[in-house]
């Protein structure tokens, strides 16, 4: 399909993101299945400036130790992996490093950008890497590298990763998200030439994503009917909660 004639998504979200990494089954299913009618682009939501000055009073959290209970809540509703002990252990500081991270990635495409953004993810929510730390970003960068070889040129971005030009583009990220009154994440804006735009927002089941859809376009029919085989080749990494999705035995 001509690019113009496609669905257009603006995901708004973070890297320190429970719910975004939560909502990966959905949104990568999504893109596997419709990739021929929707197009996507992440922008950088900055959700941690820093300790300081952040205050989520929804969840009443303003110190490190208060997310925990806020993932393990995203993990017992979602049933993806979350390791909350980080809070307690080495938090990070912000996630502002992050978001920086992915948009010198995206310089290099699209594809680079949501590569990184999954590895920062795992590093974070997995691992419990402090990706507020350049030099574990850096790490992480590189760990992309030898897993897809071709994702992303690493001298490339270690340059891009203080560079004005990534800055600038997490500038105009932090712009949009004001001027578009974005206050949770994830957050979906989906939008095509001629029909009212729809916004999605927060942990949501798959078939809610279908249901937009089919709000902006009712005639649209998936691209893809999923084979294992080739959806495991296309995005590699998979959790036992992304994989169940896929399978239809997901619980939540």
């Amino acid at each position: 399909m001509d690019n113009t004639k496609k669905i257009k998504i603006e995901y708004y979200t973070d890297p320190l993101c429970c719910w975004s990494w939560s909502f990966e089954p959905q949104w990568r299913k999504l893109r596997y299945e419709y990739s021929d009618s929707i197009s996507w682009k992440y922008v950088m939501g900055g959700m941690l400036t820093d300790w300081t000055t952040y205050n989520d009073t929804v969840n009443s959290i303003s110190k490190p130790s208060q997310m925990g209970p806020l993932w393990k809540e995203a993990r017992h509703v979602s049933g993806m992996p979350i390791n909350d002990k980080i809070w307690v252990e080495h938090p990070p500081r912000s996630s502002y490093p992050a978001c920086l991270a992915v948009k010198a990635a995206e310089l290099q495409g699209l594809t680079a950008g949501d590569r990184l953004l999954r590895k920062i993810r795992e590093a974070v929510m997995l691992r419990m890497m402090d990706v507020s730390d350049k030099q574990v970003l850096l790490q992480v960068a590189l760990e992309l590298r030898e897993e897809y070889p071709d994702a992303l040129n690493y001298t490339q971005f270690e340059r891009d990763i203080s560079s004005k030009r990534s800055i600038n583009l997490l500038k105009a990220d932090l712009r949009k998200v004001r001027s578009c009154g974005i206050s949770r994440y994830p957050s979906l804006v989906f939008r095509k030439k001629g029909k009212k735009k729809i916004i999605v927002t927060g942990y949501r089941p798959y078939h809610e994503l279908v249901e937009t859809i089919y709000k902006i376009q009712s005639d649209i029919m998936p691209a893809n009917s999923i084979r294992l085989q080739d959806y495991k080749k296309q995005w590699g990494n998979l959790t036992a909660r992304e994989m169940a999705e896929v399978e239809g035995t997901a619980k939540y």
